[in-house]
């Protein structure tokens, strides 16, 4: 049986057309765990990997970049941390995503003992080459 041409033409419009799916939202869930993993390990090389060139996060009022943040972390006394997420709010297409959520930090520092603090916290994404990019964080301290 012969198809007309017309046919082919037609069907492959139709599915041209059609727009394409969005990824799983776990994709960039994934992303931040993974950025602030490499923050407690100071990872940097594996924190520049996760993000866009141009990431910038707007944290107390300072606009600060992966660099920025890099001197903080090697400035700090903090000997150890450790970050777990919850109420993920994320919004994904084909090609952008963003996450809401809450952020929850404990910081060690030598025998000062154990600091915690609470961030509310909104972050948004692009793909590059395939694979998911922070490309901003907001961070603001909960009250």
């Amino acid at each position: 049986m012969k198809i007309p041409l017309i046919a082919l033409v037609l069907a492959g419009a139709a599915s041209a057309c059609q727009p394409s799916r969005p990824d799983s939202p776990d994709k960039l869930k994934a992303v931040i765990v993974a950025y602030f993993d490499c923050i407690s390990r100071k990872d940097f090389a594996g924190m520049r990997s996760l993000t866009t060139d141009d990431f910038i996060i707007y944290e107390n009022g300072k606009v600060i970049n992966n660099e920025d943040l890099i001197a903080i972390i090697n400035g700090s006394p903090t000997t150890r941390s450790e970050y777990s997420f919850g109420d993920f709010r994320i919004n994904v297409d084909s090609s952008s995503g963003s996450v809401i959520y809450l952020n929850h930090g404990k910081f060690m520092a030598g025998d000062a003992g154990l600091m915690t603090r609470d961030w509310l916290e909104s972050a948004t994404f692009k793909k590059v080459g395939g694979e998911w990019k922070l490309d901003f964080i907001h961070s603001t301290v909960k009250k």
